[in-house]
């Protein structure tokens, strides 16, 4: 085992890397595990909505500048994902690519992969056609058909994106209305080369070498129908990296992790931040906010805890 750390923060996207700035910041050793470094912030093409970029900014360029402004303050960063969280007393214990790391406070900041379909052909195709990041996959499909399945943000700010490069987009929705915010929504209506299929859900994916189609099936008529494609693209919500944390920190039964307003977890100590958290709100926005509180929230634990100068 290394040395024990003050705290350790695990996740390298916009949570975990605010609350690697505030903590460096504050005077703390920290040592911050990357994971997936950049979360799902680097497969945004363009972010619109953070507030101080009019022209808006890249995710790779936001997160990129995110790990310049936290190694400035002297965060160190290091590649890896943690695979357990073990309490022992006041120490918690990290095991990160199996290797043990301890620390006297933990920031869980892992954030969400994409939620799958699970329907036929989708594991068969991923990577082959079936894709969960237009940015990273849109361009193999400059000039073809290609399909979104899903009606809030992530699904239609892809759709856009996608619309620019393939020749037509279905954007395949289980509801008659759309979730995504309002200037989305009206330019996605608005692109002709955008067709909106209602009240429609996937159960199917086909094709032999190659993707060919998407069924589909009207949930109000029970009619199906199949879309002629090159690629599937699929934002239906996501699902929370807490998989290691399971029995040790209270989940809610989607397996987010349950926060106090400080966020503080149910073990003293160990704090969360970001799109791992319990919360109906999930933006970068939020994401940087919850690591700056989190931050906060570990410094006066530590304060508490261990006095400056003084021992356990």
């Amino acid at each position: 085992m290394g040395m024990e750390r003050e705290v350790i923060v695990l996740g390298g996207g916009p949570a975990g890397l605010a609350a690697g700035l505030y903590l460096s910041r504050g005077g703390k050793d920290i040592l911050l595990f990357e994971g997936l470094s950049g979360g799902l912030a680097t497969t945004i093409e363009k972010i619109e909505n953070y507030p101080g970029f009019p022209e808006g900014i890249s995710g790779t360029e936001f997160i990129s500048r995110l790990r310049q402004q936290a190694q400035h303050f002297g965060a160190e960063l290091q590649d890896g994902e943690a695979e357990a969280l073990e309490v022992e007393g006041l120490d918690k214990v990290v095991r990160v690519n199996g290797t043990q790391h301890a620390a006297r406070a933990v920031i869980v900041a892992t954030g969400t992969t994409p939620r799958p379909l699970n329907i036929p052909g989708e594991t068969e195709f991923r990577g082959r056609g079936v894709s969960y990041c237009a940015t990273c996959d849109g361009p193999f499909f400059r000039g073809r058909p290609v399909a979104v399945v899903g009606g809030g943000d992530s699904a239609v700010k892809e759709a856009l994106y996608l619309a620019n490069i393939a020749s037509q987009v279905y954007l395949i929705h289980r509801r008659d209305s759309l979730r995504a915010e309002f200037i989305a929504e009206q330019r996605v209506r608005e692109h002709p080369r955008v067709e909106i299929v209602w009240d429609s859900v996937p159960e199917k994916i086909e094709g032999d070498q190659v993707l060919s189609g998407i069924v589909v099936r009207n949930r109000k008529t029970d009619q199906k129908r199949t879309l002629t494609v090159s690629g599937v693209f699929i934002y239906v919500g996501a699902q929370p990296q807490t998989g290691f944390l399971q029995g040790v920190l209270e989940c809610d039964p989607a397996g987010f992790v349950v926060i106090r307003e400080n966020l503080e977890t149910s073990v003293p100590g160990v704090f969360a931040a970001g799109d791992v958290c319990a919360k109906s709100f999930r933006q970068i926005v939020t994401a940087v906010a919850d690591g700056a509180l989190a931050a906060h929230s570990v410094i006066e634990y530590l304060n508490q805890v261990v006095p400056a100068g003084g021992t356990v």
